[in-house]
C-alpha cells in the first residue's frame, strides 16, 4: 500500500535520481513577503528563483513543503479539505522544459506509483488570442503513450496558470485518474465536478510574464513548477474517497474517538472529528514555529483554528485539555520529517492549554452577556440573528449553545438570519484572504530590496548594542516599512534605540559594498556568518556581506551599496510575546 510515508520517500528519492537537489521545507510564514499570511503552495519559497534569481543549490530542485491555506478554514469538515497540508514539489529553473517534465511525470506515476496508464487522462492548453495551442505538450504525451482520445485541450480557466493579476505565467498540463465511476453525462471529462476524475499531477510551464496592461512577454528563463498534495494523493492511492480515512490519519481519528467515546463513522460526529483532527495538526505546526494565538494576522488564524476545534470538542463532550491529548499521534506521524514538533512539544502543550483557558474566559463573558438580555429574550421569545452572531463571533459561542440556552427561556433563535450573517462573514473573509495575494507573485521591488538589506544592518546593530544573544526571529517587509522580530526579554530604552539607529545610519553613510558568495552552510557558519534558520537552508547557501560589518546567510535580494538606503529611522518598538520584541522602521 502506498502510504503517506512511502509517497514522501519515493517521490524525493526519484526526483534526486533525476538530478534534483533536495531543499528543506521553508517556515510557514513567508520570509519578507507581506502579500501572504502563510506559505500556501510549495512554490512560494521559490518565487525569487522563478523570477530569475540563481538558487545556490542549482537549477533542479525538489522539496516537501509545509503549507497552510486560510481560505479553506470554513470548508474543513468535508472529506478533502484541510488548512495545513504538505506539498511535494520539484522545479526546473531554466533547465529542462516540457518534454522532460512530461517524461518525469509519466515515469514516476507509472513505474514508481504503479498507476495503470490506461486510467490516465491529461489536459493541455488549447490556445487563445494571447498564446498558441500547446502542441509541444501534446507531442510529449503522445510519445510516452497517452492516446489522442485521452488528451483534452482546454481553455485558460482550466489550463493556464498565474498567481494573481500579473507576473510569471504559462500553460499547464494536468494528469487525471479515472476512478471508474460512471460518467455524469455526455460531456464528463477531466475537470468535471462529479468525482469521476481525480487530478494527481500538474506541470506548470512558466514561459511568459503577464504585464500590468494584460500583454504577455517571453521570460528570459523558462521554468517548470510541479506540486503534489500528500493528503489527497495518498487517499486516492489507497483507494479511498475520504482523506481522513487514509492510513496516516488513522491514529489521530482513533484518539479522537477514544476521548469522545463516539464513532467517526456515525454521521452525526464525522464533520466535528474532521475539524478537530485538521485543526489540531495545523495548530501543532504553527505553535512549533512560535506562531502564537493573537487577534491579528497569522496569530488570529491560529486562535481561530484552535477555538474552532475546541467548539467542536464541546459538541462531542470531550472535556478539558483534549487537544493536548491529540498531539501524541500527530507528532508521532510527522516527527521524522519535522523534528521541531517533538523538540517543542512542551511549549505546544502550554500554548494550547493557555488558549483553552482564555477561550473558557470568553465563554463566561458571553454567558454573562446572554444573561443580561435573558428577560428580553424571554418576553420576545426570540434571540435575534445579530445577538446570536455576536455571541458566536465575539465570544466563541457555538450556535447550538445559544439555541439550548434560549430553549431554557422558552425562546427561539433566528437561525435563518444567523446563517445569512455567517455566510456573509465567510465571503468577506474569503475576499480578504485572496486580497493578500491579489497583486501576483512577490516581485522584489527596488524599495523592498532596500528594506531587506536594511534588516541585515539592523540585525548586526542590535547584536552590538544588546549583545550576541540577540537573534532574528522573523521579518516582514512592504514598500512602506520594515518589521523585524528578535529575541529580547525587555523593553528597549530610548538610549538603546538611539544607539541602534545611529549604528545603522553610520553603516549606510559609509557606502559599503554589498556582495555575496555561494558556499556550504557548514563553511559559512565556520567563517562567522549568522544563520538562525538552519532548518530551512540546503547544503549550499548564499552568504551576503555588507563590507566587513555584517555577514549573513540569506537568499536575497540586496542592494549593491549601502549608500542608496539614504536614512534609517525607527518608528516603533514593542513586545510581540514572551522573550520577543519587534522594531518597525522606515527609510527616508
Amino acid at each position: 500500500m502506498m502510504t503517506a510515508n512511502n509517497l514522501r520517500n519515493s517521490y524525493i528519492k526519484y526526483m534526486v535520481s533525476r538530478g534534483h537537489k533536495k531543499i528543506p521545507s521553508a517556515p510557514l510564514v513567508p520570509e519578507n513577503n507581506p502579500s501572504l499570511l502563510f506559505v500556501n503552495a510549495g512554490m512560494v519559497p521559490l518565487v525569487p528563483y522563478l523570477l530569475g534569481e540563481d538558487h545556490p543549490m542549482g537549477k533542479r530542485l525538489t522539496s516537501l513543503q509545509k503549507c497552510l491555506r486560510t481560505e479553506d478554514i470554513d470548508g474543513v469538515g468535508s472529506p478533502e479539505r484541510h488548512t495545513f497540508f504538505e506539498m511535494l514539489g520539484h522545479w526546473s529553473l531554466g533547465d529542462y522544459f516540457k518534454k522532460e517534465a512530461i517524461d518525469i511525470s509519466y515515469e514516476y506515476l507509472v513505474k514508481h506509483l504503479g498507476i495503470n496508464p490506461k486510467n490516465m487522462h491529461v489536459t493541455i492548453f488549447k490556445g487563445d488570442k494571447n498564446s498558441f495551442y500547446d502542441i509541444e505538450s501534446e507531442k510529449a504525451w503522445l510519445k510516452v503513450g497517452i492516446p489522442k482520445n485521452r488528451i483534452y485541450p482546454l481553455g485558460a480557466s482550466e489550463n493556464w496558470w498565474i498567481a494573481g493579476d500579473a507576473g510569471p505565467c504559462g500553460p499547464d498540463s494536468e494528469v487525471w485518474l479515472d476512478t471508474r465511476k460512471d460518467p455524469c453525462g455526455k460531456f464528463c471529462i477531466p475537470g468535471c465536478k462529479c468525482g469521476k476524475f481525480f487530478e494527481i499531477w500538474n506541470n506548470v510551464f512558466m514561459e511568459f510574464n503577464k504585464n500590468s496592461d494584460g500583454s504577455l512577454t517571453l521570460l528570459n528563463r523558462k521554468s517548470v513548477d510541479v506540486g503534489v498534495g500528500v493528503d489527497r494523493t495518498t487517499t486516492i492511492l489507497e483507494g479511498l474517497n475520504d482523506n481522513y480515512k487514509a492510513s496516516h490519519w488513522s491514529n489521530v481519528i482513533l484518539q479522537i474517538e477514544k476521548i469522545a467515546k463516539k464513532s467517526y463513522d456515525d454521521k452525526k460526529y464525522t464533520r466535528s472529528m474532521r475539524i478537530i483532527a485538521d485543526h489540531a495538526r495545523a495548530a501543532a505546526f504553527c505553535l512549533s514555529e512560535k506562531i502564537l494565538p493573537s487577534n491579528v494576522q497569522q496569530g488570529y488564524v491560529v486562535r481561530r483554528i484552535i477555538r474552532r476545534a475546541m467548539r467542536e470538542g464541546m459538541r462531542l463532550d470531550m472535556g478539558g485539555g483534549f487537544m493536548v491529548k491529540i498531539l501524541e499521534p500527530i507528532i508521532f506521524i510527522y516527527k521524522d520529517y519535522y523534528p521541531q514538533l517533538e523538540e517543542n512539544i512542551e511549549d505546544i502543550k502550554r500554548y494550547l492549554l493557555e488558549e483553552e483557558k482564555k477561550f473558557s474566559g470568553c465563554l463566561k463573558k458571553g454567558n454573562a452577556v446572554f444573561e443580561k438580555k435573558s428577560s428580553e429574550y424571554k418576553s420576545k421569545k426570540l434571540v435575534s440573528a445579530k445577538d446570536a452572531f455576536d455571541l458566536y463571533q465575539s465570544y466563541g459561542f457555538p450556535i447550538e449553545m445559544t439555541v439550548e440556552m434560549a430553549k431554557e427561556l422558552g425562546a427561539n433563535v433566528d437561525i435563518k438570519g444567523f446563517n445569512f450573517m455567517i455566510n456573509e462573514h465567510k465571503e468577506k473573509s474569503r475576499k480578504a484572504s485572496k486580497g493578500f495575494f491579489k497583486g501576483g507573485l512577490f516581485g522584489n521591488t527596488e524599495i523592498e530590496t532596500k528594506y531587506h538589506t536594511a534588516t541585515h544592518i539592523l540585525h548586526q546593530a542590535l547584536r552590538e548594542v544588546l549583545g550576541p544573544l540577540v537573534s532574528q526571529k522573523g521579518s516582514n517587509i512592504n514598500s512602506q516599512r520594515l518589521r523585524f522580530d528578535f529575541s529580547w526579554d525587555k523593553k528597549l530604552t530610548p538610549d538603546q534605540l538611539s544607539k541602534i539607529e545611529s549604528k545603522v545610519n553610520d553603516v549606510i553613510n559609509q557606502n559599503l559594498e554589498v556582495s555575496f558568495k555561494t558556499k556550504t552552510l557548514s563553511k559559512a557558519i565556520k567563517e562567522g556568518a549568522l544563520a538562525f534558520f538552519k532548518e530551512k537552508y540546503g547544503e549550499r547557501v548564499k552568504v551576503y556581506s555588507i563590507g566587513n560589518y555584517s555577514k549573513e546567510v540569506c537568499g536575497g535580494p540586496h542592494v549593491k551599496n549601502t549608500g542608496v538606503l539614504k536614512r534609517f529611522k525607527i518608528v516603533k518598538e514593542e513586545s510581540v510575546g514572551a522573550g520577543l520584541r519587534r522594531i518597525k522602521a522606515i527609510l527616508d
